[in-house]
């Protein structure tokens, strides 16, 4: 059985920047499911199937349309517990850890344990940082929950911390669907050189140029979604 983590992982450790395309199944039409990801970049390595509100049994139509037209893993970001769905690769166990909502810190995950506990899905734990990207985003909305500023880059950095001393895998700093400004490089770099494990960056990564900085920024996975649905 495949480890999606440890592919990760390895990946980082050979140097080699991950590229992931967010799909929102409520946005998502599974009969165009074959041209769809024939316009995706060729370096796309995941994708992830997810968003903020999902109606029911949606997401589960979506992966199964996404995995009949490639072997690229798909891995659930999801925005509620029931969300969840046997027919994908792995998970993302998310905590929204800049957020004080405790419906966002533990009690999704603790109501998604009847679904996940004899499931064969990789679950990934994963610190989840939403950071302030220039408008309200659909996370801040639901989740009730107010981004960090980018200017609070210390804050930022030890709340990384402590989501890797908590035992998350992987932390993942977002600045919202079509936000306005991604996450600065500045963040990424002081992020990246504090933490020991894989870092995702998404929100507002429009273009090459923006993914080259990001990258080059120490980004080891970068997460696109609105520009391809647009």
């Amino acid at each position: 059985m495949r480890n999606f983590y440890a592919e990760i992982s390895l990946a980082i450790t050979e140097e080699k920047k991950l590229l992931t395309i967010l799909i929102d199944p409520d946005k998502f039409i599974e009969a165009e499911a074959a041209s769809y990801l024939k316009k995706l970049p060729k370096e796309t390595t995941h994708i992830f199937v997810g968003g903020s509100t999902v109606e029911n049994f949606k997401t589960r139509k979506t992966v199964k349309a996404i995995k009949a037209e490639t072997n690229l893993p798909v891995i659930l970001f999801p925005g509620d517990y029931s969300h969840i769905t046997e027919t994908a690769d792995a998970l993302l166990f998310l905590s929204l850890i800049s957020g004080r909502n405790p419906e966002y810190l533990i009690e999704q995950q603790v109501k998604s344990v009847e679904k996940l506990k004899n499931s064969k899905l990789e679950i990934i734990p994963t610190a989840y940082i939403l950071i302030d990207g220039g408008k309200e985003c659909e996370v801040q909305r639901v989740s009730g929950t107010k981004p960090m500023s980018q200017f609070q880059v210390k804050t930022i950095v030890n709340t990384a911390l402590a989501g890797e001393f908590s035992g998350k895998k992987l932390i993942y700093l977002e600045a919202g669907s079509g936000a306005d400004i991604p996450v600065s490089e500045e963040i990424i770099t002081e992020v990246k050189n504090a933490i020991s494990i894989p870092l995702i960056v998404g929100g507002g990564i429009r273009s090459l140029e923006q993914q080259k900085k990001a990258y080059n920024a120490g980004a080891d996975m970068i997460v696109m979604g609105t520009h391809f649905e647009n």
